[in-house]
């Protein structure tokens, strides 16, 4: 869990993105403004982070009953 807390924490931090608050350049591509295309890649580390943790804690043993009851329906 303490990785997991770590993590969070990291990310947090990392979106205070106080370093490009004063300036849009430099272009990424050529029309994308840097503090977008950082956000743009905060977006695909914080889903990439959020499947890891539903994939880590995701309470499998929950399952097995909703399987149970949906096949008794059919």
């Amino acid at each position: 869990m303490a990785p997991t807390l770590w993590v969070a924490f990291l990310l947090y931090l990392l979106h205070q993105d106080f370093w490009f608050w004063s300036t849009a350049r430099p272009l990424i591509f050529g029309f994308l403004p840097i503090g977008l295309a950082y956000h743009a890649a905060y977006t695909l580390a914080i889903a990439s982070v959020l499947a890891w943790l539903v994939r880590a804690y995701w309470p499998s043993h929950l399952e097995g009953h909703l399987d149970d009851h949906l096949k008794d329906r059919e």
